[in-house]
């Protein structure tokens, strides 16, 4: 039985990981335990365990937290509206803090003395899972061998894992940085880091179409909510892991969700990314268009603005935090009336939005009718405007004055 130090590293098998594996036991001859998280990697899980062994681990669990991720992470999200810099829908930040925990645990499990990510030294996840160790086991040590080791590129890696006579799948022409949970995937690298070079989306995708290869018809998508929450598509009752699953299958079908985005990081630079989120972002635009119908117009404006500052806070690494789970609290406060249903209709890329209805809507027909109802008299708008406008012709009055004095004040 061995005797030194225990190590648990986030492992994904990919070229990081696996060349994190030897390095740790040379380093600092620790026993390395692999810990795969599974939030929806789909067949990236196949064989992890065999691979971490052979890389030279001495343990590899595989994890299976994917429901626990969409429907305490990925909800949560959707029901804030979260979105960063008005594109970016948290996928890679919203399994950060559930990756963190689930290593914690093992930590706990295997009283190992230290967890290791290969996050490297420029991105947003070194902050993340550091953030989320930090505030579930600030006495857990921390490696990031990007910060330490002395190689400098993927294809460095590959050399390293190729002298250490460790096969790795990644080619030098493929080796784009990806990551992947049942809400999106991303990519990063490669020519991607020139933004004037257009993506080669045929060559990129993996689980969206690109434009060029979606159906030439329409199809229509009908969504229910309760409070705030998906519960059903097309008429048929699923779980929040099989609703998000539908819809990436249909969105990916007809090229939903791919966004192109260069991103203030974290750590102060800009980076480009192309994330495909088909499935959140049919149920983002549904939810809002739910929400618009049945929020009030300040809870609504508020709401805006607090999905902002939710939206950096998530991308920040910072979900453990009495902040989010006040906001949290917040946005589960405001969806108590978002129950309904909505329809939308898919077509290249685009989400038409065909039908909505609610039982607790706010839109009032006999109100909202140019004919005259009992609930709004036309000749109350004159007293409203004047009031409204006071202050514009208070200000106007003033520079008439003004002027008339021969006074400045532009």
């Amino acid at each position: 039985m061995s005797e030194n130090k225990k190590v648990i590293l986030a492992y994904s098998g990919g070229l990081d990981t696996t060349t994190i594996v030897p390095w740790l036991k040379e380093t600092y001859n620790y026993d390395v335990i692999c810990v795969c998280v599974d939030v929806g990697q789909g067949k990236e899980t196949n064989g992890l365990e065999e691979k971490a062994l052979k890389s030279g681990a001495s343990k590899c669990y595989i994890v299976n937290v994917i429901d626990e991720f969409v429907e305490e992470y990925c909800w949560p999200a959707l029901k804030a509206d979260a979105v960063y810099e008005k594109k970016y829908l948290l996928g890679t930040s919203l399994a950060r803090p559930l990756i963190s925990k689930v290593l914690v645990d093992y930590a706990h499990k295997e009283e190992a003395e230290a967890i290791c990510h290969g996050a490297t030294g420029k991105g947003n996840d070194q902050v993340r899972f550091e953030l989320g160790i930090g505030a579930l086991d600030p006495q857990l040590k921390i490696i990031a061998p990007w910060r330490e080791w002395d190689l400098q590129s993927r294809e460095d890696l590959m050399d390293f894992c190729i002298e250490h006579d460790i096969k790795v799948s990644t080619s030098h022409d493929q080796s784009y940085s990806r990551d992947t949970n049942l809400l999106h995937m991303s990519h990063e690298g490669l020519e991607l880091e020139d933004p004037s070079i257009e993506p080669n989306y045929k060559h990129i995708l993996r689980i969206t179409n690109a434009l060029n290869e979606t159906p030439d018809e329409a199809e229509e998508i009908k969504i229910e909510f309760v409070k705030g929450e998906p519960v059903a598509i097309n008429d048929q009752k699923m779980s929040p892991r099989k609703i998000l699953e539908t819809c990436n299958k249909i969105g990916g079908k007809h090229g939903i969700g791919v966004i192109d985005l260069i991103e203030n990081r974290v750590v102060g630079m800009k980076s480009r990314g192309i994330y495909e989120t088909p499935g959140g972002s049919i149920l983002y635009r549904a939810h809002e268009e739910l929400e618009h119908m049945c929020l009030d117009r300040e809870t609504f404006a508020f709401k805006e603005q607090a999905s902002v500052k939710f939206a950096e806070i998530v991308y920040g690494g910072q979900w453990f935090t009495p902040l989010r789970e006040a906001l949290s609290a917040f946005f589960d406060e405001t969806q108590k009336t978002v129950t309904g249903i909505v329809k939308l209709k898919l077509y290249k890329g685009n989400m038409i939005l065909t039908y909505v209805t609610s039982p607790y809507s706010l839109y009032n027909a006999e109100i909202a009718s140019f004919t005259t109802g009992d609930l709004y008299n036309h000749k109350d708008a004159e007293g409203f405007i004047h009031l409204y406008g006071l202050p514009l012709r208070v200000r106007a009055l003033m520079r008439l004055s003004a002027r008339e004095k021969g006074q400045d004040i532009e």
